[in-house]
Formats: structure tokens, C-alpha cells, sequence
């Protein structure tokens, strides 16, 4: 079985920094990762400035991306918020978007100002006018809320019933503040197994608790193939208090490829990327193996 490693430090990971980068550190960073062989690299954001400075440059660093010629077989999909955001992932290139909502209305009043219904209702305006862009679906808070606590399952489903009906190609379930834990995670994709497509689905988990990679082998186990992580375990959430960085590609891709199973990602090119990116935030990076194989970072 080959895994799918979908790279989400460029984007999910430097947003909480609060180091802003320069657009050539982001575009370097993305090269690097690229050149360690992910070939789907969420690039950016394309969000208000006043809400999330580091993604600013978000159409600048795209243009940068999209034509060059060196990239030009590396997936680079972006966050699209609303109508606006969709304009100029438009104008920057954009093949592919990704749209997102949550499991809890608390969480979405304090992430995008709207309820759930509100927020299906504008990724359903944005779908429409994305012409022939990929679309996939981010559901945030699937194993807990930082507000309400446990979420609905029967919530999840209907969310993403919506999602599917229209047209997304996939749907990462993210585990927004590193909450949950194997059993639950096994339980959770019992229920979307009975209704949907394990294929089309991908878990998106964060390691607050240091539950990610547990919760990572949980999903394999029931058949996902497709992980969302963050080069070096870079991250965080602005409107999660206290959520760490996704599981980190490094010691996903040494799980994995211990146990037998291809990434296709080469992890000695993978530490210079996050060698790279350490130094530019300037923090160490949470992520063992890379510690490891770095000789414990900065």
C-alpha cells in the first residue's frame, strides 16, 4: 500500500508563526520540500491580512510557484475563505482550493464569524464559481472543540454529506486541538465507513497530546491512505489556545516506511527542508525523527 502525504507546513504550519518570512524563505522552503519528493504541497492562504499576516505575500509566492518550471509536476493547493479569496487564487494561478467549515458552531463563530449552515452556504458560492479548480473539504474540530468540548459524529456526517453532494474531491477530517485518541478515531471512521468512500477521505492530526502518530496507525488500520503534516511538526491553530503543530512528516514518513510502505518521500532531504525552515523561524521543531537525524536541532 503507497501513503499520500499531503504537506501542509508552507501553509497550516507558518500561519501561527509569529515570525513573519520573507516570500524568497517560503519559496525556498517549498523547493526543498518538493526536491524530498512530496508532490502535493499546500503553498498558502489566501485570507485577510489583518487576520493572518503570514500569508500576505500569498499571491506573490504562488505566481512564484506556478511558473516555475521546476514545479511544474507539484500540486500547490491554497485555502480559499470566500468569493474574494477565490478572485485572487484566480488571478495568482490556482489549479486547486481548499474549502473548510467545522463540527462546531463555537469553533466557527470565533474562526470565520459564521455557523455551520452560514458557512456550507459560502463554500457552496465558492464551489460554483471555482470553474474547473479541484475543490477539498476541511472539517475542523471532528474529535473535540477547544469551546464545546465533544462534537457531534451525526454533525460530521451531515457536513460532510454536504461536501461530497458538492463535488469536493476529499475531505480531511482534522483533529483541530490534538484531542483524540486511537479508539475514538477507529470508532468515528466506523460510522463514515457505513455512508462514504475511505478513499476520499484524509486525517488531518495535530499532536498536542501526542496522540497524532497513534491516531495516525488507528486510520491506516481502518484503510485511510491520505495524511495531512507539517515538515518538522511546524503549527498550530490561531483560534485553538495551546494546539501544537500536525503530526510531522518526518516521523510519519519513518513510521511508514518502517513498517513497509511507501511515501515516496526521501527523509534526509526532508530534515534539510526542515533545517531550513528552523532556522528561519528560529525555535526548534518539535518533530523526534528529525531531531534525531539533525543531532537534536538548533
Amino acid at each position: 500500500m503507497d501513503i499520500k502525504i499531503i504537506e501542509v507546513g508552507p501553509r497550516d504550519g507558518l500561519q501561527n508563526e509569529e515570525k513573519i518570512l520573507s516570500t524568497i524563505d517560503k519559496y525556498s522552503f517549498i523547493k526543498l520540500l518538493a526536491e524530498a519528493g512530496l508532490t502535493t504541497i499546500e503553498a498558502a492562504s489566501f485570507v485577510r491580512p489583518d487576520r493572518i499576516p503570514q500569508m500576505e505575500d500569498a499571491e506573490e509566492l504562488c505566481g512564484k510557484l506556478l511558473t516555475d518550471p521546476g514545479l511544474k509536476d507539484i500540486n500547490f493547493p491554497c485555502l480559499v475563505p470566500n468569493l474574494k479569496g477565490l478572485e485572487v487564487a484566480t488571478k495568482a494561478g490556482v489549479k486547486e482550493i481548499s474549502v473548510f467549515t467545522a463540527t462546531s458552531e463555537s469553533f466557527n463563530q470565533k474562526n470565520i464569524n459564521s455557523s455551520i449552515d452560514e458557512s456550507l452556504a459560502n463554500i457552496k458560492k465558492i464551489i460554483e464559481n471555482a470553474g474547473s479548480m479541484k475543490v477539498r473539504g476541511y472539517i475542523s474540530t471532528v474529535f473535540g472543540c477547544p469551546y464545546e468540548g465533544k462534537t457531534s459524529v451525526k454533525v460530521l456526517l451531515k457536513v460532510m454529506e454536504y461536501l461530497f453532494e458538492k463535488g469536493v474531491f476529499e475531505i480531511s477530517l482534522g483533529d483541530t486541538i490534538g484531542i483524540g485518541n486511537p479508539l475514538q478515531t477507529k470508532d468515528i471512521l466506523k460510522e463514515i465507513k457505513n455512508s462514504f468512500d475511505l478513499n476520499k477521505v484524509a486525517m488531518h492530526f495535530h499532536d498536542t497530546r501526542g496522540m497524532a502518530l497513534a491516531n495516525s496507525l488507528a486510520s491506516l488500520e481502518m484503510g485511510i491512505g491520505v495524511f495531512d503534516s507539517s515538515a518538522g511538526g511546524l503549527g498550530g491553530c490561531p483560534y485553538a489556545k495551546g494546539a501544537t503543530g500536525n503530526v510531522a512528516t518526518e516521523d510519519l514518513v519513518y513510521m511508514f516506511e518502517a513498517m513497509g510502505l511507501s511515501t515516496g518521500v526521501d527523509l534526509a532531504k526532508l530534515v534539510t527542508a526542515s533545517q531550513f525552515i528552523e532556522n528561519k523561524v528560529g525555535h526548534n521543531l518539535s518533530s523526534k525523527v528529525y531531531q534525531v537525524i539533525s543531532g537534536g536541532g538548533k
